[in-house]
């Protein structure tokens, strides 16, 4: 939506804006109801959706957390807890794409930087499947466009 309204802005110096440039407005309005309580739900539900997506990723890969030999449980929660977090907002203001520019993006040069894309890929698949059990349908649809965006971005390899 941000975004949306920054292009908006630009484009439109000095003029008013045509009817097909503000669609977006409608298409936001229409669904930010859904996007409030998703939003809600998610920051309700936050602490279990980091234990059941810890639990999935043990049951399928104990070591997960072991890098070098050093447990990194509290660093993986710390950062997925902070990816859900701006993930739910992103959701909030329909703007995955400063989602991805303002966090993504530098967030995965430092998984890289960790050897991290299989974690980031495993935890986004896991956390697809646990968020469906916090969200109904229409806001799955809205949501799990933006864990992919998360699993795509952190957990693809160079």
């Amino acid at each position: 939506m941000l975004s949306n309204i920054q292009t908006l802005v630009q484009a439109t110096d000095g003029r008013y804006a045509s009817d097909a440039e503000l669609l977006f407005f409608q298409s936001y309005l229409s669904s930010v109801s859904t996007r409030l309580r998703a939003y809600q739900k998610i920051q309700g539900a936050e602490q279990q959706i980091i234990a059941q997506v810890m639990a999935k990723l043990k049951a399928q890969k104990p070591d997960t957390f072991l890098i070098a030999g050093q447990d990194m449980t509290a660093k993986w929660q710390r950062d997925t807890l902070w990816v859900l977090r701006y993930s739910a907002t992103a959701l909030l203001l329909d703007d995955p794409e400063r989602f991805k520019d303002n966090l993504l993006t530098w967030f995965q040069t430092i998984m890289r930087a960790f050897g991290a894309q299989e974690s980031c890929k495993l935890t986004y698949t896991a956390m697809q499947a646990v968020i469906a059990q916090y969200l109904n349908p229409e806001e799955l649809k809205l949501f799990l466009p933006i864990l992919e965006l998360s699993r795509v971005t952190l957990g693809e390899a160079v």
